[in-house]
């Protein structure tokens, strides 16, 4: 058994660059396919106290689906939810050195932030995952919580008059 799975939280980088595959002409049904990069960073107090910084860039890469969602409204600072898989990829550069990258392929993506009233079309403005969160699609009013209630008092039971004969403590 074995399993490739990456789950990341965080600010896209660049702007996605979208292309297309099989002809490159998106009206003949293309293969969509948006590349980005994200920006992931721990904070953690050293020894000393202080507080420290450590930033990874991952490279995303999105197909189809995920592409449209992409192109459409990740924009630089983004902040995203990403669920994928780790690819690793060569190639020969002008030079004739084999190179290599590895990348995430995007099976889910999700929008974390809040939509702006004024444009809807434009990117989720950033905040924090656990305040906030949506998806690459229409955006669902956001769920709340009802408030708490008190119980309604309700008179005690004396419940040894009701069934004298059941001496059983439950």
């Amino acid at each position: 058994m074995s399993l490739n799975k990456v789950m990341l939280i965080g600010n896209v980088g660049r702007d996605p660059e979208v292309r297309y595959l099989d002809g490159n002409n998106p009206n003949q049904g293309a293969t969509k396919v948006a590349q980005f990069t994200l920006a992931t960073t721990e904070r953690y107090r050293d020894r000393n106290g202080e507080l420290r910084e450590n930033t990874e860039w991952h490279n995303i890469v999105c197909w189809r689906n995920s592409a449209d969602v992409a192109e459409k409204f990740i924009r630089k600072g983004t902040q995203v939810y990403i669920e994928g898989k780790l690819r690793t990829r060569s190639w020969t550069d002008q030079t004739g050195n084999k190179r290599f990258t590895t990348e995430v392929a995007v099976d889910n993506l999700q929008l974390l932030g809040k939509r702006d009233p004024a444009n809807p079309a434009a990117p989720l403005a950033p905040s924090t995952p656990s305040t906030s969160s949506g998806t690459g699609y229409p955006q669902q009013p956001a769920y709340q919580q009802p408030a708490y209630q008190q119980p309604a008092q309700q008179e005690p039971v004396d419940i040894s008059l009701e069934n004298p004969t059941d001496d059983l403590p439950f």
